[in-house]
């Protein structure tokens, strides 16, 4: 037998650990700010913070993060706008925080391309319970337009019109041309292409898509039902007054 330098021995390779999910945390109110820090950090979560839009802003832009979390109301750019530029660049889901009461924030923060929201004061059960849904569903995040794309199988893909979506390569193409889509309106799309023709309540969408129960806030399906229009076409998901929503086929 060969002897060898220790170092040199053949060694189990050690258990290969997940990397935590980095989480960046913009919000101005430093009790806040570290409150929610800790809450996530306990959950094993790895937290960045920032106190104002700008600052937000360049540490998104620095990489690594899976999710952003950000106040309604920053100093410097306020939420919606940070919002509206990382949608600009990037499908990172996005959480917005809003004060109790300013359904208007919400509304802007939604239709600026955020996920979803919590209100102020925060409840870490609520709150964890969103970023795990926000994470599962980031899973469904379609290949970028720039990246090789293999043809799909037959019985993958799905036609409707100009409306073309691969369901098992996740990609979604309207007259030919490949389509971004966030995480959440892909899934929300999967559910429309699941059931063509079929109409879909909001509560249905809800729980499927965003796994609330009944206390969700249907404005969420209402705004994400709207950005996802102007991506695939205004007339491709119809409502149905009363009711809901659903795909035209053809």
């Amino acid at each position: 037998m060969t002897n060898r330098p220790y170092d040199q021995e053949e060694a189990v390779p050690p258990a290969r650990v997940p990397a935590p999910v980095s989480v960046l945390l913009v919000e101005d109110d430093a009790t806040i700010r570290r409150g929610v820090q800790l809450a996530l950090e306990r959950y094993g979560y790895r937290v960045a913070v920032a106190a104002d839009g700008l600052a937000g802003l360049e540490a998104f832009r620095s990489g690594g993060h899976d999710l952003l979390i950000l106040d309604v109301m920053l100093p410097e750019l306020d939420g919606i706008g940070v919002c509206r530029r990382v949608r600009e660049e990037s499908l990172v889901p996005i959480l917005m925080m809003s004060a109790r009461g300013d359904s208007l924030d919400v509304v802007a923060g939604l239709e600026a391309g955020a996920d979803d929201y919590v209100v102020k004061p925060v409840d870490t059960a609520v709150l964890v319970a969103r970023i795990r849904t926000l994470l599962r569903r980031a899973a469904f995040q379609p290949p970028a337009p720039s990246e090789a794309v293999p043809e799909p199988e037959p019985g993958d893909t799905l036609v409707f019109g100009d409306l073309s979506v691969d369901t098992r390569g996740l990609e979604v193409r309207v007259d030919g041309r490949t389509v971004p889509l966030t995480p959440t309106e892909l899934r929300l799309l999967l559910e429309f292409v699941s059931a063509p023709g079929a109409v879909l309540d909001r509560r249905r969408l809800l729980r499927e898509v965003w796994d609330y129960g009944w206390e969700g806030d249907t404005r969420v399906v209402d705004l994400c039902v709207l950005r996802l229009r102007k991506k695939i076409g205004s007339g491709r998901i119809e409502t149905v007054r009363g009711f809901g929503y659903k795909l035209v086929r053809g």
